[in-house]
């Protein structure tokens, strides 16, 4: 997981607990299966091509990467 992914978490739980149990149930949707399920996931263009997103709600993203053996969390907090 990546450092800013932890902060915007952390972030969420002092601040919003609804936000944050959202975020942590788009977290283990995107383990059972990255590329289809709940929070509309879609793949990133541009700049963060490459990477995929999910909606956390209308304003805020939880933005991941997938390889062959992982997934790596980047972002839970703002769109893109």
């Amino acid at each position: 997981m990546d450092p800013a992914f932890l902060a915007d978490l952390e972030y969420w739980t002092r601040t919003d607990r609804r936000r944050a149990l959202r975020t942590l149930r788009l977290v283990e949707a995107v383990l059972r299966d990255p590329f289809n399920g709940t929070g509309k996931p879609g793949r990133l263009k541009g700049q963060l091509s490459g990477k995929w997103s999910r909606r956390i709600d209308q304003e805020h993203r939880l933005v991941y990467e997938v390889d062959a053996e992982r997934v790596c969390f980047l972002a839970a907090r703002y769109h893109y």
